[in-house]
């Protein structure tokens, strides 16, 4: 245990804390550049959805594999936490 007169107060070490917060947030400050952002005119780019082939807006991808990923997820994870219940005994009543 340290001895009595080496403790610092509780107030100076806050302030040392406060101090050092103060100091890191000014250099963060001190280090931040402008950022340039693209203009604001309408370019000249192809009317529609780039990820398609000249087609106006669509879906793009297969929605349906999509559909059917989530559903095999969902029993699986269903299926899953049962074998889990199961295993460890299920519900206990207290």
């Amino acid at each position: 245990m340290p001895s009595p007169e080496r403790r610092r107060p509780p107030a100076a070490s806050a302030a040392r804390a406060a101090l050092g917060v103060l100091l890191a947030m000014a250099a963060w400050l001190l280090a931040a550049t402008p950022i340039l952002a693209a203009s604001p005119v309408p370019s000249q780019a192809a009317i529609g959805d780039p990820r398609s082939s000249g087609q106006g807006p669509g879906l793009v991808g297969d929605p349906l594999f999509a559909i059917g990923v989530v559903v095999v997820i969902a029993i699986l994870s269903l299926g899953v936490t049962l074998l889990y219940v199961r295993a460890t005994g299920g519900s206990r009543r207290a």
